[in-house]
């Protein structure tokens, strides 16, 4: 027998907790039965598969789900809730009515969110849609008056659904462009984010549908823009491994365009009209660069030292100090990369000394490798020894076992005149180290690749080995390393641009400062801000040369409308005086209760964008 109101309402004196609510189903297809719906001061509907979107529920628009909560505001019926019995009437299919009603006595579980009472019941698969509204208030219950909740329920009852926006003609006209699926999610980011600010009195007014639709389009052409995106780099930090490490010499740049929207001869042999080799571009240049017969590159450092472990220590020893037993960044660490490879690791000597003699106790039968780890990310000092180049070249060679070195860093050149004590991957080559493996988008200041140059006999075993091909490189970054390698057979060094970084001196940095505080003077009184210059240091970062540090000068700001904090917040997110994303995102360090800026990592080219930045950021 169907549920009436007239049949109902003499039950209200009777029984002081009933709640009875009528849930219509109709024009939204889904694909199997729906299973269960809890009750929980709200009606929460799980579904087998996936809904089709859109999905709209008393003008409340939601995605396809596995589990869609729908959300039945109970302030707005001012009923606090506490169910044992729920009556449910519902309809299904085709335009076909049926009425299931379920009945269940439960004693309510008390769950974070209040009571939960389950119904289950089952529908047949067809186009339905779902509303929840209240058949009887139990005035028993009825809570006192509160303005301010009726106000923000006011506010959501003038939110418009989904597809009453989508009918609006920008968003129309938008539809023609841009898929429709990213529209209703933008849609419902945007009407999300209305309800949390009614929610938390961030607002006072219903939002027209007109300005609705204008966030919505600003959501999704947020949503269209790529995430990788250009900033401005004002921490003083050259290879800073979050910004990217090394950026690219315009050199590299222009080759990569030369290359990259066109056929090449990447592995194409022209002269004899035959299948060649890709690493044929970089091999000879890196042998000519590092003093080594022979060089091959994968696609990072970590990369070159599996591969170099696993092609000629597997299953036998690789002897190494363990003061050399390093970790970088993202948990990379020596013995693990070692024990992946099949090799064992022989570990000798303490953290802080080991000798030659450690070395040679440890030879055995088994030994394949003696490694020896440049310790580029972290320096031991005190009471400290270690074997020199040498000493180590020279038990190589009489015992007859390869001798690896891992530089990590990756330096061309001497640093030496900029106060940097790296070692020079050629010096090792030129001692007679069997095989050297470094970065080369580190103090080389190419693109992210792993470098491997000595002996011809070892990159021969290093380019059978399987991994190479699954470790090789692609045609861009084979572009973009040939351009940088050839920077350095010109001697251009300023062309590559953390060279010019570290080159440059503290008064160059200085005068670029003082170029940037005397563009901002003329808006410091409006916002309340001052600006000096001081002196500091830049550090070379990526891990490599720990504790050295280049000096420099430094843009100082402070402000009585801001902390540093928020002032640092403010450029990194770019916003502008309204709040809202809009200039480059300027990365700079906070210090002493002010902003600091270091110049030596922004380049000239981007003096404008960050002065625009600022001025939106103080004001």
């Amino acid at each position: 027998m169907p549920l009436h109101r007239p049949l109902l309402a003499p039950l209200h004196p009777l029984v002081k907790n009933l709640a009875i609510f009528r849930i219509r189903l109709r024009q939204i297809a889904i694909s199997k039965s729906l299973s269960v719906i809890h009750f929980r001061g709200a009606v929460s509907v799980a579904f087998d598969e996936l809904l089709d979107p859109p999905f709209d529920v008393v003008r409340r628009a939601f995605s396809a789900a596995a589990e869609i909560l729908i959300k039945f505001d109970l302030e707005l019926a001012n009923v606090a809730l506490k169910a044992d019995q729920i009556f449910v009437s519902l309809a299904c299919g085709h335009g076909r009515r049926r009425n299931f009603y379920a009945k269940r006595r439960q004693k309510p579980r008390q769950l974070a969110h209040g009571p939960l009472l389950p119904i289950r019941y089952v529908c047949r698969p067809g186009y339905v849609a779902l509303a929840a509204e209240p058949m009887l208030k139990c005035h028993g219950m009825s809570s006192a008056a509160d303005p301010v909740r009726d106000r923000r329920a006011g506010l959501l009852r003038k939110i418009p659904a989904v597809d009453e926006l989508l009918a609006l003609p920008p968003l129309v006209e938008l539809a023609s462009r841009v898929s429709r699926d990213l529209i209703v999610e933008a849609a419902r980011t945007v009407l999300e984010r209305i309800r949390n600010d009614i929610s938390r009195d961030l607002t006072s007014e219903a939002a027209e549908p007109q300005a609705i639709a204008a966030q919505i389009a600003r959501e999704v052409d947020r949503l269209l823009r790529p995430s990788l995106r250009s900033v401005i780099n004002a921490t003083g930090v050259i290879l800073h491994t979050n910004l990217g490490r090394a950026p690219l010499a315009e050199a590299a740049i222009e080759h990569i365009r030369q290359t990259a929207g066109q056929y090449t001869n990447l592995e194409y042999d022209i002269a004899a009209g035959t299948r060649g080799r890709r690493d044929v571009h970089t091999g000879a240049l890196l042998a000519r660069l590092t003093g080594a017969e022979a060089a091959c590159v994968v696609n990072n450092n970590a990369a070159a030292v599996f591969l170099a472990l696993a092609s000629l220590a597997r299953g036998g020893e690789v002897i190494v100090s363990r003061g050399e037993l390093i970790e970088i960044g993202e948990a990379f660490r020596i013995p693990d990369i070692m024990a992946e490879s099949g090799a064992v690791l022989q570990e000798v000597g303490t953290t802080n000394r080991t000798s030659i003699a450690d070395y040679e106790r440890a030879i055995n039968e088994r030994t394949r490798l003696l490694l020896r780890v440049h310790r580029s990310n972290f320096a031991i000092v005190g009471f400290t020894a270690r074997p020199s180049l040498a000493e180590l070249v020279e038990l190589s060679r009489r015992a007859r076992i390869a001798l690896y070195e891992d530089l990590g860093s990756g330096c061309l050149v001497d640093l030496g005149p900029q106060g940097f004590a790296e070692p020079v991957v050629r010096a090792s080559a030129e001692a007679g180290v069997d095989l050297v493996s470094f970065s080369g988008d580190k103090l080389m200041g190419g693109p992210q690749a792993g470098i491997l140059a000595g002996r011809r006999e070892l990159i021969a075993r290093l380019r059978k080995h399987p991994l190479f091909r699954a470790l090789r490189l692609d045609k861009l970054v084979i572009a973009t390393l040939e351009a940088t390698l050839l920077a350095y057979l010109r001697n251009d060094f300023d062309a590559l641009p953390v060279l010019r970084m570290i080159r440059a001196s503290a008064g160059e940095v200085g005068a670029r400062a003082q170029k940037i505080a005397q563009e901002l003077r003329p808006i410091l009184g409006s916002a309340q801000a001052e600006v000096e210059i001081g002196d500091g240091q830049s550090v070379i970062g990526g891990g490599s040369t720990p504790a050295e540090y280049l000096p420099t000068r430094l843009l100082r700001i402070s402000s009585a409308k801001y902390s540093a904090n928020q002032l640092e917040a403010r450029l990194r997110t770019g916003v502008n005086a309204a709040g809202e994303e809009e200039h480059t995102p300027v990365l700079a360090r906070v210090s002493e209760d002010r902003l600091v800026l270091d110049l030596r990592t922004v380049f000239p080219s981007q003096g404008q964008a960050l002065i625009a930045t600022l001025t939106a950021a103080l004001k």
